[in-house]
């Protein structure tokens, strides 16, 4: 799985609230703001929820304490027709649908619609069910290891390789799973360390507050970035808080396009814009006062100045004790 730029995954993710028009305005946002896919969650919440499971720290606090994860999830779900709206609302506004599968009955939905990337997330990372089912459609796979050791990220590897994924098509996120992730836990470093103990691409699925972090990983060689946005941060649901708003969106996409033209090739020669500034700020031989023709250059007659279309100022050593062809007047470049 190759792109010739920085893979951008706008996280709508549950922050639809349920309602399907909300979730194409979402689309509209991440179409607006640049990105390259934009990503939603398929599951079905009987099929990966007790109703025994309690609810994440950050979820208490922006959700009814008295509803259950179940409950709350559930009322997030989209039905198979909400996919094929929401496809269809994605080519119109030219931006590839993506979505998370949560159990086996999402990911036989989302095969139906001929995804072009399976996302794995952190919680499903010990799921073998899961994964060995991803596995076996032998689809470009984007692997995040949020809350993983590099042993379980291994054995992951393993297993997708065993049951049908060829390793080429899988990409790595460093990731961390606390919404919002204080900034001393990111470890972007971890992201380098993935990459040298798989060999694989790897990317940052970003849950800070605002955009520092996710454009810091692309400077550090992050070709996938994911990011959770939504409309308005003060709305009712698990994940709004510690989304990016709409302007925000834009603004991390504008500085990640541009930190990519920043990159360059690596060679390091001067650029076409700088090369005409070359003349005005290097330095030539010049006169520091008037010489007579016969008269030896020399440390009190001979300096250093702008512009730098004479003799170039590296050549001092050569000259001092040289005899004067002609006559110098202050400040006039030398040209012998």
């Amino acid at each position: 799985m190759k792109y010739n730029k920085t893979l951008i995954i706008a996280e709508a993710g549950v922050n639809h609230n349920g309602d399907i028009n909300l979730a194409k305005r979402l689309i509209e946002v991440a179409s607006e703001a640049g990105a390259d896919f934009v990503k939603f969650q398929t599951f079905v919440a009987k099929n990966c929820i007790s109703k025994n499971a309690k609810k994440a720290e950050y979820q208490l606090q922006t959700t009814d304490e008295n509803q259950s994860q179940l409950d709350m999830v559930k009322k997030l779900e989209l039905s198979k027709q909400d996919h094929e709206i929401l496809i269809e609302h994605c080519k119109k506004f030219n931006i590839k649908f993506l979505s998370t599968a949560f159990d086996l009955e999402s990911i036989d939905l989302l095969v139906k619609f001929d995804i072009e990337i399976f996302k794995i997330p952190s919680g499903e990372l010990t799921n073998l069910p899961y994964l060995k089912k991803i596995a076996s459609f032998n689809k470009n796979i984007i692997l995040s290891t949020g809350m993983a050791t590099l042993g379980e990220i291994e054995k992951v590897l393993d297993i997708l390789v065993q049951n049908g994924t060829q390793r080429d098509k899988i990409i790595i996120l460093h990731c961390n799973t606390e919404y919002p992730t204080p900034f001393e836990d990111v470890n972007l470093r971890a992201m380098q360390t993935l990459k040298k103990a798989f060999c694989l691409p790897v990317g940052y699925s970003d849950h800070t507050l605002g955009i520092t972090i996710p454009i810091a990983a692309v400077a550090m060689g992050a070709c996938v970035i994911e990011k959770h946005f939504t409309l308005d941060k003060s709305m009712q649901g698990p994940d709004h808080q510690a989304s990016l708003e709409p302007e925000e969106l834009k603004a991390m996409i504008k500085s990640i396009r541009e930190l990519e033209q920043a990159f360059g090739d690596g060679i390091k020669i001067p650029s076409k814009s700088e090369s005409k500034n070359k003349v005005i700020a290097r330095k030539s031989l010049v006169a520091k006062k008037a010489i007579k023709k016969g008269e030896c250059f020399s440390e009190e007659n001979l300096t250093t100045k702008r512009p730098g279309d004479g003799i170039c100022a590296m050549e001092y050593d050569k000259y001092l004790g040289k005899i004067a062809s002609r006559e110098y007047a202050e400040d006039e470049l030398i040209d012998e």
